[in-house]
């Protein structure tokens, strides 16, 4: 039989009397009461902006309304569909354009450059997320809209016998279009992807993957085969960020979707267009009645959306972690 070592026991026993000693005190009691109000104060923020928006919005709502597509404010019709697309859109173009390049770099950041180009990567992708979404906006308008009007124009004649592709690059002659703002939101979201997944990287065991390596792996299959699967679940919660972030984008989208007023359902991604942020910033200082609750169920159903999105992806990450850990 094992020894049982009594001086191990009392200091256990005094241990564990010493921390429910601390239980009744007064700085634990505030502290713990202080941590209850602040989380307790964002479900109470959540719940009247859904509430005070719901509110102004609410002569507006209607089947037509979440059914339609057709938005004629003289007319009195307004179908949302439109607005919901193009914003989906552009935020998907958005997504499938920095993901590869934010992986890559992260990837290139933390296994493959030198430290001290570690550190200047780290550096540039901080100093990006820093500056503020209207200069991206400026930016695409004034630099990059010139020189994509001739892209969008070669591309359009190229892609014009193309079955399929005619109908999503089509004749584009002008710059601000659907992709043009997906591009400038891509450029966007870039550096916040980047750092994230770069942090997850950084959690990955140094034990795994050197334990790949000196089994004989090579460094692309070392990330293949450790990096990468250990990281699904921050790299999911990194892309629904950088999601959230593009379909809230207002300004540069403004400057560079077009501003269709009625926007049409389309997948030619060469055409203007707006989304339900841009239409709200464009036209809801000039707004009142029931045009404006339109406005405004722009923003509930945006709002709604978000919060779905960023549920779904705590499942998704919650997933990938219970498939992590029953693995391990």
């Amino acid at each position: 039989m094992t020894a049982v070592n009594l001086n191990d026991l009392d200091s256990s026993t005094s241990l564990v009397e010493g921390l429910d000693s601390t239980k009744g005190s007064g700085p634990d009691k505030v502290f713990r009461w202080a941590a209850f109000g602040a989380g307790l104060m964002v479900l109470v923020i959540l719940a009247l902006i859904t509430i005070t928006t719901a509110q102004a919005a609410w002569p507006a709502f209607s089947v037509e309304y979440f059914t339609s597509a057709t938005w004629i404010p003289s007319a009195q019709e307004f179908g949302m569909l439109g607005f919901l697309w193009a914003t989906l859109l552009i935020s998907f173009i958005g997504i499938l354009l920095a993901v590869p390049v934010a992986v890559g770099i992260a990837l290139f950041a933390t296994e493959v450059a030198p430290r001290r180009l570690r550190r200047s990567i780290t550096t540039v992708m901080d100093l990006l997320a820093a500056i503020p979404s209207v200069v991206f906006g400026l930016v695409g308008f004034y630099v990059l809209r010139a020189p994509a009007q001739d892209l969008f124009r070669w591309l359009g004649d190229v892609c014009a016998g193309i079955p399929i592709l005619n109908r999503i690059f089509g004749e584009g002659s002008s710059g601000t279009s659907i992709l043009m703002a997906g591009i400038v939101l891509s450029i966007m979201i870039l550096p916040i992807i980047t750092s994230i997944s770069r942090e997850v990287f950084d959690t990955v065991p140094r034990n795994d993957k050197e334990g790949a390596l000196a089994l004989g792996a090579t460094r692309s299959e070392m990330i293949n085969g450790v990096v990468i699967p250990h990281s699904l679940g921050g790299l999911t919660g990194a892309v629904m960020l950088g999601l959230g972030r593009a379909m809230g984008e207002t300004i540069a989208v403004t400057l560079l979707i077009g501003g269709v007023s009625n926007p049409p359902i389309t997948i030619d991604v060469l055409s203007a267009s707006d989304a339900m942020p841009s239409a709200i910033a464009r036209y809801l200082s000039e707004s009142a009645g029931t045009y404006r609750a339109a406005l405004i169920g722009l923003g509930v159903t945006l709002f709604i959306i978000t919060m779905i999105i960023n549920v779904l992806s705590r499942k998704v990450v919650g997933v990938f972690d219970r498939r992590i850990k029953g693995a391990a």
